[in-house]
């Protein structure tokens, strides 16, 4: 589990892949901060631990990544931590439209494809 310091590439996230569910690598953006914690078992795990570096829930997404999808697959926008009624997301995605579209920058400043 980790805080990304640095870009990533494609092949370093598919290590990571491998090592845990295969073809995903479990990731929470803040799209305050700009950044992306990535590696775990669990989104919350992710969340927890940007929380401790003074993150803001209400700024954290979970996300899953697919290494080896090229096109928008690549980002899958499903994690139980987006379900949050106080800021309209009623579902496991990302409802509003800006908000993915600031996901989306985010992973694509920080992983190298």
């Amino acid at each position: 589990m980790k805080i990304l310091g640095k870009a990533i590439s494609i092949d370093e996230l598919k290590k990571i892949a491998l090592e845990t569910f295969g073809d995903l690598v479990k990731a929470v953006v803040d799209i305050d901060k700009g950044t992306i914690a990535v590696d775990a078992e669990l989104h919350s795990d992710l969340e927890a631990l940007l929380l401790k570096n003074e993150s803001k829930q209400r700024d954290l997404w979970g996300i899953n990544l697919y290494p080896d999808i090229k096109n928008e697959d690549f980002i899958e926008f499903d994690s139980m931590i987006n379900i949050r009624p106080s800021q309209g997301n009623m579902s496991r995605g990302v409802d509003n439209k800006e908000t993915r579209k600031k996901i989306t920058e985010i992973v694509n400043n920080w992983v190298r494809r």
